[in-house]
């Protein structure tokens, strides 16, 4: 072969090596198109995935950052996740912090000031309950504290009719009875507050709890339909009647939005008895005729004024946290080891108050019965921050306290 043919054909070999090393392998249009909805998917999902890690990392980046709240001792297990995303509300723990700290008030935080327990004259805890605020859960802490801290647990009897509001004759008896009982001891009853010092007996450490009045009065309103409440009560007291069918199965929302007189809260109306649950003051407010009108300004300073003089903690069940350090921190010779209980037995101490016939509730509605609740979440909030403010009283480091 010549030098020129040889020349040739390793052209020709070359090009037909590249015409297979590049050539185009045809692929069905639907083929195409399916890869490039997959391919268009994939990098969705990525981006929607990746979007979504980045605004998690950010969000522990901020809870990892060693903020002023976490330097002073304060750690993210006092704040709930429901306060992380509203820090400034005033009605947080943080959001009490950064409000008394901008208005200079932090320095004037006192915890002997505080705490109503040194007035007291005698060692038993009076907790008169309000219904529907987590109690059964705190009755069952104390029972088990009464074990751990070696002091005597009592509670009222269950009554056909609870009288929470009593006459003069009969809050004496109260008194004396509660006197009577040796020290130290715990006595729990549905009963609005009543001052000893009338009768001349030596005051109780009182504490009690309470809760947001909208969901309250919702917990009740559920509470007195489901099945087992009738099953108890029955057992108590046989000649019980049983409630009208159209009575129990009756919903919230339908009340509310119907105009039924059972779910229209008036300004100023008066009703008796436990079965008032709407006036959650009322347990603080006391015996007085004052305060048994719904909503008003009068009952809610009442209320006020008692729980700042007499009550050595109001516990809120919406921030457990704090009210069980409040409570162990202020009450030591009854509460102490009141969060290692709570915490290990959290699962079954939460079910003693739940109630699986309670349907859950719109925003809406709930914002239609809050118009009506004013000065009784006035109440509510009150309560919220003196606890948070005794909380923040004995954590803060009193260098920062000391004026």
């Amino acid at each position: 072969m010549s030098l020129g043919g040889e020349k040739s054909f390793k052209m020709r070999m070359r090009d037909m090596e590249n015409a297979f090393k590049y050539r185009r392998i045809p692929y069905p249009k639907r083929s195409v198109e399916l890869i490039a909805i997959l391919a268009i998917s994939c990098t969705f999902f990525l981006f929607m995935h990746t979007n979504k890690l980045n605004s998690r990392l950010k969000e522990m980046e901020i809870k990892l950052q060693p903020s002023e709240f976490s330097a002073l001792g304060l750690t993210g297990n006092q704040i709930s996740p429901r306060e992380s995303s509203r820090r400034d509300n005033i009605n947080t723990l943080h959001g009490t912090y950064q409000y008394l700290k901008s208005t200079g008030q932090m320095q004037s935080l006192n915890a002997l000031e505080l705490n109503n327990t040194r007035k007291a004259e005698l060692g038993i805890v009076f907790f008169n309950r309000v219904p529907k605020v987590g109690s059964q859960t705190f009755m069952e802490l104390l029972r088990r504290l009464s074990e751990r801290n070696n002091f005597q647990f009592h509670r009222d009897a269950v009554q056909k009719v609870e009288t929470i509001r009593l006459a003069d004759d009969q809050q004496q008896e109260l008194a004396e009875v509660i006197s009577d009982l040796p020290e130290p001891s715990v006595f729990i009853k549905h009963v609005c507050y009543t001052n000893f010092t009338k009768y001349n007996l030596p005051m109780p450490i009182y504490v009690n709890v309470v809760r947001d009045p909208i969901e309250r009065v919702i917990s009740w309103f559920y509470y007195v339909r489901a099945p087992w409440y009738f099953v108890e009560r029955k057992a108590a007291f046989p000649d019980l009647p049983l409630p009208h069918p159209a009575w129990l199965k009756k919903d919230f929302e339908t009340c509310v939005l119907s105009g039924d007189q059972e779910c229209t809260y008036t300004q100023g109306v008066t009703v008796e008895g436990i079965g008032d649950h709407r006036r959650q003051s009322l347990f603080f407010c006391g015996h007085a005729y004052e305060c048994t009108p719904f909503n008003t300004v009068g009952a809610l300073e009442r209320a006020k004024f008692a729980v700042e003089s007499q009550y050595a903690v109001v516990g809120v069940l919406e921030d457990m946290n704090t009210t069980l350090s409040v409570f162990e921190k202020y009450i030591p010779r009854f509460f102490e080891g009141v969060r290692d209980i709570y915490q290990s037995s959290a699962e079954y101490l939460t079910k003693i108050n739940k109630n699986n016939f309670k349907p859950p509730v719109s925003e809406k509605v709930k914002n239609i019965v809050r118009h009506n609740f004013t000065n009784e979440i006035e109440f509510y909030q009150f309560c919220l921050q003196r606890l948070h403010k005794q909380y923040l009283a004995t954590h803060i480091p009193q260098k920062i306290l000391a004026p």
